[in-house]
């Protein structure tokens, strides 16, 4: 939904399973109507749409897209930005390090974002900005040296400069403008913004020069602004917050290399503050978070390095000595606190204040994903949960 007349908010639908079309669908009959109603009144709510790979295929078969058109119409409803980072299943299997495949590297990446972009073009209203999110190129515990990251990291870019093109052509047949925000993460490709500002100075903008001119007749000097129009950052708060970045430095930092933020997924980690008083109490809350689906990395500050571990269970087994941990665990954004634990609420906050006088992105996402894997006593009903969530995030912006 459009607020402040400024950003258009609402939730990723990652939170709902959906293997295939007729699973997303029916789950999002179910709530988007509910959540509508309850947190836009008679404005229409905009939609952060995931689609699998198998979803999309079959979205794209028949009538079924334009029939979805239509019912997002007839719900007062429409679709402003994708998740397009899981291409496979993202629920009730074991997810960990697979969420990043297929990587950047390979085709089927390049045709999955590519299908994707053809359905926002047809969902995304007139004079709205359409977007979607991606992963940072690949997983690092994939590739063992540095010349296979440089590897994959240079046909990273070639494919996101196929990407960019694409979109280029696209808004010139359809007027409509997208783009695809490369979300960092723990253990990706991109971990932090520095990683980030350089793979668009030493891969990405140096490929586009020697591609774009000749694909789409562009003066070599255009280029540059051209792929950073196209090829945007997602700033999840979770993920940046695990890189111990200030949110404001960070978005300082992306104008200043001239990189926009697409979208900002608003989500929260675990915070882990150590009390010698209470530290079985401490690691006995943090093990209610260790779960067999998704990866959970956790990472702490060690002079001016971030230390990250794979994985939770590494940190359970070993008990180490520590000061601050945070883990990449997506909790519910209203929650500051949850028994011996705190949260990177605070991220949020900041960003939130930063907002108030900078329009850093039109798109918020909010993105807790982990509702069907949270503690016990964190479950509650899931629309309720929701639209908590969004009617927070509006009270504080």
């Amino acid at each position: 939904m459009k607020i402040a007349d400024a950003y258009h908010l609402s939730y990723c639908s990652n939170i709902h399973p959906g293997e295939n079309w007729e699973v997303t669908f029916s789950n999002l009959e179910k709530f988007l109507p509910i959540i509508q109603k309850q947190v836009a009144d008679d404005k229409p709510f905009g939609v952060g749409l995931r689609l699998s790979n198998t979803a999309s295929e079959e979205l794209g078969l028949g009538e079924t897209l334009s029939n979805f058109k239509n019912w997002l119409a007839e719900n007062n409803l429409y679709v402003f930005t994708m998740n397009g980072f899981p291409y496979g299943n993202f629920h009730n299997e074991r997810v960990k390090d697979m969420v990043h495949a297929p990587d950047w590297s390979t085709r089927d990446r390049v045709i999955y974002t590519k299908r994707l972009f053809h359905q926002l073009a047809v969902l995304l209203p007139d004079g709205v900005t359409g977007g979607i999110s991606t992963s940072p190129i690949s997983y690092k515990h994939w590739h063992e040296t540095d010349a296979k990251v440089d590897e994959v990291l240079k046909r990273g870019a070639e494919h996101l400069v196929e990407i960019a093109q694409h979109l280029f052509e696209l808004e010139q047949s359809t007027g409509k403008f997208m783009h695809l925000d490369i979300e960092p993460e723990p253990d990706g490709l991109f971990e932090n913004s520095d990683e980030v500002v350089n793979f668009f100075a030493d891969y990405l903008v140096p490929i586009a020069k020697e591609v774009l001119p000749n694909k789409i007749g562009t003066d070599a000097d255009r280029v540059e602004d051209l792929i950073k129009k196209y090829i945007t950052v997602c700033y999840d708060i979770c993920h940046f917050s695990l890189a111990y970045e200030n949110p404001i430095d960070t978005f300082k930092k992306f104008a200043a290399a001239g990189i926009t933020v697409g979208k900002i997924q608003v989500s929260a980690a675990l915070k882990i503050l150590n009390n010698s008083e209470e530290t079985a109490a401490i690691w006995e809350s943090l093990s209610q978070f260790n779960e067999p689906v998704y990866l959970h990395q956790v990472t702490e500050k060690v002079g001016n390095e971030v230390v990250t571990y794979n994985d939770l269970p590494i940190v359970l087994k070993e008990k180490k000595e520590f000061t601050e941990l945070r883990a990449h665990f997506h909790v519910p954004i209203f929650l500051e606190k949850f028994d011996k634990l705190d949260s990177t609420q605070d991220q949020i906050l900041a960003v939130i204040d930063y907002l108030k006088s900078n329009k850093v992105s039109e798109h918020l996402e909010i993105e807790t994903y982990t509702w069907d894997v949270l503690p016990e006593a964190l479950k509650t009903d899931l629309s309720d949960c929701i639209v908590r969530e969004i009617n927070w995030l509006k009270q504080k912006l």
